[in-house]
């Protein structure tokens, strides 16, 4: 896909582009100038950083990391200690 750029140093995105990347009217590029080629990215705003998280809950709260780890694979039987190790 190709865009133009306007004496003003406008372009407009294409549609296809700007469905993949779910932008939409107002939102807000950020330019990279220091990527060797053109790089924009959707910036997030502020109060998105506020809300994000807020509602997170700890599934694995008051568990040790061996509970943890049991219960995300299963327990895992260890084999025995090596009785002389020399």
């Amino acid at each position: 896909m190709k865009a133009t750029l306007t004496s003003k140093g406008q372009i407009t995105i294409p549609l296809p582009i700007r469905r993949k990347f779910h932008l939409n009217p107002g939102d807000v590029l950020d330019f990279d100038e220091t990527a060797p080629f053109l790089k924009a990215s959707k910036t997030i705003a502020p109060q998105a950083w506020d809300e994000f998280g807020r509602e997170a809950n700890d599934p694995w709260a008051g568990m040790d990391v061996s509970q943890v780890m049991d219960e995300l694979r299963g327990p895992v039987e260890l084999p025995p200690a090596a009785k002389n190790r020399a």
